[in-house]
């Protein structure tokens, strides 16, 4: 897969190294000649110095073939017009994009671009008053309205010692994957959850906060 990034900064190179890693073709966008400088040095990426939300640039780096463009800038309106040129100009089938101002993210989707808030993210984890040291995993999905998320059972946890059909959790949500050991088991009615297994939750964002907590035992 041929990704194209636009942004800059140390998330923004571990999400580089990370394409790299699994064997896919990466070509950043920055406009800070220094940190281009920088980033051609630490990874194996086309680097290419300039303003990503240029029609020139972005032609430039190879929007053209591209598979994916991902916007992760610091400017919230530099990512859209960045996502909507990939789309709109380029055909690229896939565009994602960083929301710093949360207020901002519905303006994205309607628009027609994919976008995500780890604001938001962090806010709802927050909010819910749920113990952060059990959640390992929180990904929000389908455009924001299913939400999978990895909680670590503890001791005292009290779904604990209870079978999945002994459960009675919020309606509209599933424990679809619990990993005991390191090994993943697809769990039935008679499948019993033990102290230190992490079990993935599917939920939606309405009933996010009482499932984990029926799960946790975090009260409000």
């Amino acid at each position: 897969m041929r990704v194209l990034i636009v942004g800059g900064g140390r998330p923004v190179y571990f999400l580089c190294r990370t394409f790299l890693a699994k064997g896919h073709q990466v070509t950043l966008i920055n406009r800070n000649q220094d940190e281009c400088v920088q980033m051609a040095r630490r990874l194996k990426a086309t680097v290419v110095c300039g303003d990503g939300s240029d029609p020139a640039i972005l032609e430039d780096a190879g929007a053209h073939g591209a598979d994916a463009v991902l916007a992760f800038t610091p400017n919230d309106q530099d990512n859209l017009a960045v996502c909507q040129l990939a789309t709109l100009q380029y055909a690229v089938p896939r565009t994602v994009a960083l929301v710093n101002d949360p207020d901002n993210e519905a303006v994205f989707q309607k628009l027609g671009v994919t976008a995500f808030s780890t604001t938001r993210t962090i806010a709802s984890m927050v909010e819910q008053r749920t113990a952060l040291d059990e959640i390992t995993n929180l990904i929000p999905v389908g455009e924001g309205k299913v939400n999978i998320t990895e909680v670590k059972l503890q001791d005292a946890s009290p779904v604990v010692g209870k079978t999945l059909r002994e459960l009675s959790l919020p309606a509209d949500s599933l424990i679809a994957v619990v990993l005991r050991n390191g090994e993943p088991i697809v769990p039935r009615g008679d499948t019993r959850l033990e102290s230190g297994d992490h079990v993935v939750l599917i939920t939606l964002p309405a009933n996010h906060g009482p499932v984990l907590r029926a799960v946790t035992g975090e009260t409000d």
